[in-house]
């Protein structure tokens, strides 16, 4: 009976280490958005309306969660119809080639501070990224949990293929090389 309940009690403890949980993106109070220096003089912001993201966490911290995330290129929002479909040419992203930007890394908590790290891929090219993560902390609605983060970076446009370059009269770029990324996101943890 004492080998039975060491067992059970062993098996309890390792079921509890190896627990995981999965938080879901609440769509509704997130957003992934960007910015790119246009005409030298100005910042023009965009978002992406269709995106899906999961955290599967075995620390109450997240502290090395996994994150997988995908942004469908069709959705780009940059409130200007024209913009938009230059956009989802083959001159920047080429939607209908590669129909989905991802992420696929993990949340780790440095001194403090977290970093996101991993994999980004964009027009199909992949490359080692890490951002900086501001983690907002957890509550209990009486309804379910959630989280909040909220991601910054930035990412050369270049190096992904989007390579579409105009010049100003004065030999500027039109847009520029280096597009800001600040995702704002809330999740839900799942049952």
């Amino acid at each position: 009976m004492k080998k039975l309940n060491a067992l059970v009690a062993f098996l309890l403890v390792a079921g509890m280490a190896s627990a995981q949980t999965t938080w879901k993106v609440d769509k509704g109070h997130s957003k992934v958005g960007f910015s790119a220096v246009h005409m030298v003089v100005a910042e023009t912001e965009g978002k992406f309306d269709e995106y899906e993201g999961t955290l599967i966490s075995k620390s109450d911290d997240f502290n090395g969660a996994e994150v997988s995330f995908m942004a469908k290129v069709a959705s780009i929002n940059t409130e200007n119809e024209r913009r938009d479909g230059h956009l989802k040419s083959a001159d920047f992203f080429d939607a209908e080639k590669f129909p989905e930007i991802s992420f696929v890394g993990t949340l780790v908590k440095e001194g403090g501070k977290y970093k996101l790290k991993g994999d980004f891929t964009m027009k199909g090219v992949t490359k080692k990224m890490e951002f900086d993560v501001t983690y907002g902390g957890k509550i209990n609605t009486g309804r379910g949990e959630k989280a909040g983060f909220k991601l910054a970076g930035s990412v050369n446009r270049q190096e992904f293929g989007l390579t579409w370059s105009n010049k100003t009269p004065g030999g500027e770029l039109v847009v520029g090389d280096d597009i800001q990324i600040i995702v704002k996101v809330e999740l839900d943890k799942q049952a």
